[in-house]
């Protein structure tokens, strides 16, 4: 899967009348759970906004192998992505000297849970995401996999209100 984010969103209109093949990258960049992705796509055509958002919602929560495999499109938090990521833009508030910080976090996160720390960073600060990491190291794994779950789900909402225009 590609790591780009569109160059312009797609209005309402033509989100509900286009070829699924030509959402399907679109939405897998938004989350990448297959079943969301047709959820997504079979609720369509949408009366407005809200309602493309509650049926993304409403094909929530994710499974466990659902989070875990979601979570291999997402990069390290403090690591730079590609510029034309959409986890470039959600990962501004960490800054040069943070990201140092976050490189021997992760691995602690790693070790303990087997998979990145994930978290819906947007209009975040690096230092606000660094103590958020710590917090979550105390969780169980089950527990963080919850949590990473619905970080998830936040991430997509924030992108699919990006990649379709109200």
């Amino acid at each position: 899967m590609s790591s780009s984010s569109p160059a312009a969103p797609l209005g309402l209109a033509e989100f509900n009348t286009a070829d699924p093949e030509r959402l399907r990258p679109l939405l897998t960049e938004c989350l990448a759970v297959r079943r969301w992705v047709d959820a997504v796509l079979a609720g369509r055509p949408y009366p407005d906004h809200p309602a493309l958002l509650a049926a993304a919602d409403a094909a929530t929560p994710l499974l466990p192998d659902e989070i875990r495999g979601a979570m291999k499109a997402h990069p390290r938090i403090g690591e730079r992505a590609p510029a034309a990521s959409w986890s470039a833009g959600e990962q501004s508030g960490v800054d040069d000297e943070t990201a140092e910080s976050f490189r021997a976090a992760n691995l602690e996160y790693e070790r303990r849970f087997g998979h990145v720390y994930l978290v819906c960073a947007s209009g975040r600060s690096g230092a606000e995401l660094l103590a958020d990491l710590r917090t979550r190291l105390a969780n169980d794994p089950g527990t963080e996999l919850t949590v990473a779950g619905r970080e998830l789900i936040e991430i997509a909402r924030l992108r699919l209100g990006k990649a379709v225009a109200p």
